[in-house]
């Protein structure tokens, strides 16, 4: 499958807001293929060349939604520098990734969020838990897997498994006041 921004689906069409179904372990070999092409997407939309080659945005993540496929599958790819300063890479191909649990603190990005579905923008703060717990199969290290995840990664992880429940950051952002004051958020 062709992915590039000419193919993913945006926000005007409803498919974007159908509701993704489970996937059946062990993966298909169509449902293996679809979620190495997604990877494909987020690497390759990270280097200058082929995004412009390509036709492609920039990416941390995207779901199996996106190109039209109601499937708990999504891929994400997030650099991060961890507390002691360390440049981190986490790199994920994730099948049915689940929140099981999530921080009272809140966290949210100081320019806000964006999405390859998403053309317009979208003001305001999308305010998410600052930390959760995901409970995954990972097909990058091919088996189950427990992410525990803080700051931005936690942030990426939540707005691409709200793409199952067909949910766009901008539901998050209170039209009557799209700039609140939340107490003891982690501002990224």
């Amino acid at each position: 499958m062709l992915i590039n921004n000419d193919t993913i689906i945006k926000d005007s069409d409803p498919k974007i807001r159908q509701i993704s179904q489970p996937v059946s372990l062990p993966l298909s070999k169509e449902d293996e293929t679809l979620l190495r092409e997604l990877y494909q997407y987020v690497e390759d939309s990270r280097d200058d060349e082929k995004a412009k080659e390509f036709n492609l945005r920039p990416a941390v993540g995207i779901s199996a939604i996106q190109v039209g496929v109601p499937k708990q599958l999504t891929a994400v790819i997030v650099d991060e520098v961890d507390k002691n300063g360390n440049e981190v890479k986490y790199k994920y191909m994730l099948v049915n990734p689940k929140i099981i649990s999530s921080s009272v603190q809140k966290a949210y990005l100081e320019n806000g969020e964006g999405c390859l579905s998403v053309v317009s923008e979208h003001e305001g703060y999308v305010v998410r838990s600052a930390r959760i717990t995901v409970k995954a199969f990972d097909l990058l290290q091919n088996k189950e897997i427990t992410i525990r995840a803080r700051g931005y990664l936690a942030i990426v992880l939540q707005h691409e498994i709200d793409h199952f429940s067909g949910v766009l950051f901008y539901d998050h952002i209170d039209a009557k006041n799209p700039y609140p004051v939340v107490e003891e958020a982690i501002v990224i």
